[in-house]
């Protein structure tokens, strides 16, 4: 979601007329009422690792959304497409087969539903060289790096160290496992939380879903009224300044790690989600190869995660080395670059009358 809303803001004022596309059991309408976009949602389900109960009912999910998608067509005539992944995708792109589109992918690997979405695309954004491998149709794919709100990109250093109340001088650890959180990241970090801060501040967003159950654990009350540690459910537009404020991260292996940690040169421990195929370790292992972050296996949280982050963030050498080699992972100006290919990739279109 976050990286189409990065490329809509890059393309303000250059298209007429924009209409979002998401699932009917998805949470995009909520976030994106502040937005004022104009939202339609279709049917959709996955098909990949679904057990053989759940399959018939998610193919029905896919063909209704496959008509529902050319009714939409037929109404809003787009013309162009642009596609970031999830199997809300793959109904709309087989109605609309035809019609230009650009498609990102977010991942170093693209999944199944992408896979399914690019067969029919004109352009292919993508963030690194490598992700290449993955592309059958070489020749259309464009490195763009990972596109980024304008409300994550505007932070600076003293600006987020200001708005979290953390001195200058102090390290600062920030713990996140995306936006729905990371249960296990959770239960390694709250039983040495009071030895982290004893060295460190700590930024602790826990997911929404997990934000009751750290609330009411007995680590928690140790430390919840220091003014070293900073928990929060879920930050949206001060996302950015947690990063910026930061030494060193702990978190998932999620896509948006890939333009989020190198835009600020946030080194990072990568614990990738064990569940989520290899598209989180390989996200992580892209990152550690090029040196900006260490890998941490989630069956190896609890007893070695302490000791991790000490070595890290107390060892000024290692950290400074992490930082500039994030660093040089980042592609500027991701998302105006994807806009310009929507744009392009569109223009054929335009020219015959009328844009959207």
């Amino acid at each position: 979601m976050y990286p189409a809303l990065a490329v809509l803001q890059a393309l303000k004022n250059k298209t007429e007329s924009v209409l979002w596309v998401g699932s009917r059991s998805g949470m995009e309408e909520t976030l994106l009422s502040q937005y004022a976009l104009p939202y339609t949602s279709i049917s959709a389900a996955g098909i990949h690792g679904v057990d053989l109960k759940h399959l018939p009912k998610n193919g029905l999910q896919l063909v209704n959304g496959w008509r529902e998608s050319k009714a939409i067509l037929n109404e809003f005539k787009p013309d162009v497409i642009f596609y970031t992944g999830g199997y809300v995708g793959v109904p709309m792109s087989i109605a609309a087969h035809t019609i230009p589109s650009v498609v990102f992918i977010p991942d170093i690997e693209p999944g199944l539903a992408l896979k399914i979405i690019m067969r029919s695309a004109h352009a292919i954004a993508v963030n690194a060289e490598i992700s290449r491998q993955y592309i059958p149709h070489k020749e259309m794919t464009h490195i763009t790096g990972y596109p980024l709100r304008s409300e994550i990109v505007k932070w600076s250093g003293p600006e987020s160290r200001k708005h979290f109340n953390i001195p200058m001088d102090a390290k600062v650890l920030f713990v996140y496992g995306g936006s729905k959180g990371a249960r296990s990241i959770n239960q390694a970090l709250l039983p040495i939380l009071d030895k982290l801060i004893s060295k460190m501040h700590v930024i602790h967003v826990t997911g929404e879903d997990n934000w009751q159950s750290v609330q009411e654990s007995k680590e928690i009350q140790k430390v919840l009224r220091l003014p070293q540690y900073h928990p929060f459910p879920f930050l949206h537009d001060d996302m950015g300044a947690a990063f910026s404020a930061a030494d060193l991260a702990v978190c998932r292996a999620g896509a948006s790690t890939l333009g989020e940690l190198p835009f600020f040169g946030l080194p990072a421990i990568m614990v990738p989600y064990p569940h989520a195929w290899r598209y989180q370790y390989q996200n992580a292992l892209f990152l550690a190869k090029n040196g900006g972050a260490e890998i941490l296996e989630d069956i190896n949280l609890s007893p070695e995660l302490f000791e991790k982050v000490n070595e890290i963030i107390t060892d000024e050498k290692k950290l400074e080395t992490m930082k500039n080699k994030m660093q040089k992972i980042a592609v500027k100006n991701a998302a105006q670059s994807i806009a310009n290919l929507i744009l392009e990739v569109g223009r054929v279109k335009q020219e015959q009358g009328g844009s959207k």
